[in-house]
């Protein structure tokens, strides 16, 4: 580092952590070859088991496999092993 490479004029770092982030993002979906949706897909699902049952967000997960030629979505859903007494 030099004498006077505080004068310069420095980069806005979180723009360049906010596009770093994005190719990241982007290079693990093409890696995947998982849809775009699933992620809101899981929101869904697990908004909806939460009207019946008392769930954390890591109890719902929801994959894309490949079966062959197929594409099969698998859907994990974790219950909590406490059940509700009957009144």
């Amino acid at each position: 580092m030099g004498l006077f490479d505080f004068l310069k004029t420095k980069k806005n770092t979180a723009s360049i952590a906010k596009e770093r982030l994005r190719i990241i993002v982007a290079q693990e979906r093409s890696s995947r070859g998982a849809p775009d949706y699933l992620p809101m897909l899981q929101r869904e699902l697990l908004e909806v088991i939460r009207k019946y049952v008392s769930v954390d967000a890591e109890a719902v997960k929801v994959d894309l496999v490949k079966d062959g030629a197929h594409d099969v979505l698998d859907i994990s859903v974790s219950l909590p092993d406490e059940r509700p007494s009957a009144a």
